[in-house]
């Protein structure tokens, strides 16, 4: 409430001496009168500093118990930003097909750059393979990143994970061991305890304030030559990383055994930086863009952090083009709660664009050994749209081919990102409802409307190269 809707100005009266007279028709003497006067104004200037007290107070009790907007700080500057990939072994595109440097370089490079500290969180760890009692080449990558952070501790780099609490299928032997150690801080954020239900399901890495990843590799040595992933590195971006280290620090002060999320947030946690004000960077020294960061679920959001589930939608419903997204699990449903429920949000978004707007969306999903069977009936579902009102939606599975030894949880596209004809889009949650109301998450969106080799295109090409490859399916409501 506005201090003008509390305040009542006091009526003014006549500025000239009023002369009262009794009953006995007599007039006051001119003493009396100024007495009276006296008396009046003294009154007067007792309720006005009364008023005054009391709009002091309000005004205090209201700055001490709701949020106060952060004074917008302009986030510019010139970043490099590498689009990175796992491609997993035995798995090979045309030649002439986009190339991206790979997640094992990218993260090598952050532990070689970091000489202060690095930030990690992460859904579990399993680096080496030792961890999943495997004995194979492929777990050597993984091993040499576990090394390479031990080194870097070893150097006097301070270390800081957030993970989820370990269980039985992930019971993350790396940290532990790490904590032993005394390499490393580990903490464990219980988000069922926090909001009710989920995980922290984030893929994220912050060196030294100055460098950070995001994508969809879990801190697992499958991720870097099993599975096929996607992230975004982002180098010599001190301004991001600062937003960045504000969604680590919601995680960190969070995993702490007693924690509850702050009403209302301190000053600390809170961001200018959305997609009404997005940070002005100009990438790889030419490209100009406009580059912000979405968290989940919404209750972890500070004041002006915009929650991944309505980026999502914003980007979805400002496409004029084209929408292609890449996940390895696309449900309108609950997935994990105990009576599943229908949950359209992300899907009605993709029918309105084709239907309505004549954007045409392509959908890529992930077929593996863990694919529950009923995605299919909601992949049919919107691919049966297709050419109605002239809709064009098209839909297909991503399957990758077997590797030479079975190895668990392996050969699946754990891709989860989005294209359109102007913004890019990289994440780290699956698309069914849980991850968004429920699970701890992070949306890296950059805006780029010029044209060339900019980071969306590139992801643009890394799309179309999956989806006119080999390891397609096409989904039609007829199969």
């Amino acid at each position: 409430m506005s201090l003008h809707a509390d305040y009542s100005p006091m009526m003014e009266t006549d500025s000239k001496p009023q002369v009262f007279v009794t009953s006995e028709s007599k007039r006051f003497s001119p003493g009396s009168v100024r007495c009276r006067f006296l008396v009046i104004f003294v009154a007067a200037l007792g309720i006005i500093a009364l008023t005054l007290i009391i709009l002091q107070f309000v005004v205090h009790k209201n700055t001490n118990t709701k949020t106060t907007k952060l004074p917008d700080v302009a986030c510019t500057g010139d970043c490099t930003i590498t689009l990175v990939e796992s491609i997993p072994e035995n798995v090979a595109f045309p030649k002439g097909s986009i190339h991206n440097p790979s997640i094992y370089s990218g993260w090598k490079n952050l532990l070689k750059m970091a000489t202060k500290e690095i930030d990690i969180a992460s859904f579990y760890w399993t680096l080496r393979g030792d961890d999943t009692n495997t004995s194979d080449p492929s777990t050597k990558q993984g091993e040499d990143v576990f090394q390479s952070l031990e080194a870097a501790a070893e150097r006097g780099v301070k270390i800081r994970i957030v993970q989820s609490p370990p269980s039985k299928t992930f019971p993350s032997l790396d940290t532990i061991e790490l904590q032993k150690k005394k390499l490393a801080e580990v903490r464990l954020l219980d988000m069922t305890r926090l909001v009710g239900s989920g995980i922290i399901h984030t893929k994220m890495w912050l060196v030294d304030g100055q460098h950070f990843y995001v994508g969809s590799a879990n801190q697992d040595w499958r991720a870097l030559t099993q599975v096929q992933e996607l992230g975004l590195m982002t180098y010599n971006c001190s301004c991001l990383a600062e937003d960045m280290s504000k969604i680590f620090e919601v995680y960190w002060d969070l995993a702490l055994p007693k924690s509850k999320i702050p009403d209302p947030w301190p000053d600390k946690y809170k961001t200018s930086i959305n997609a009404d004000s997005p940070a002005q960077i100009k990438i790889n020294g030419s490209n100009a863009a406009g580059i912000y960061l979405a968290s989940a679920p919404k209750q972890l959001c500070p004041p002006d952090r915009a929650d991944d589930l309505s980026t999502i939608l914003r980007i979805i419903d400002s496409a004029k083009q084209f929408v292609y997204v890449s996940v390895m699990d696309y449900f309108p449903t609950t997935l994990y709660t105990e009576n599943r429920t229908y949950w359209p949000v992300i899907d009605d978004a993709l029918r309105r664009a084709a239907f309505d707007r004549k954007v045409k969306v392509r959908l890529l999903a992930s077929l593996w050994n863990h694919t529950r069977p009923d995605m299919k009936y909601y992949l049919q579902s919107l691919a049966a749209l297709n050419g109605a009102n002239d809709a064009s939606v098209q839909v297909k599975f991503y399957k990758v081919p077997p590797f030479s030894k079975e190895i668990p949880y392996t050969r699946v596209n754990h891709n989860k990102f989005m294209v359109t004809d102007s913004v890019a889009y990289v994440g780290t949650s699956n698309w069914s409802a849980d991850y968004f109301t429920g699970t701890a998450g992070i949306g890296y969106v950059i805006n780029e409307t010029e044209t060339g080799n900019t980071v969306r295109a590139q992801l643009q090409a890394v799309f179309e190269r999956n989806w006119d490859s080999n390891f397609t399916i096409s989904v039609n409501c007829n199969q």
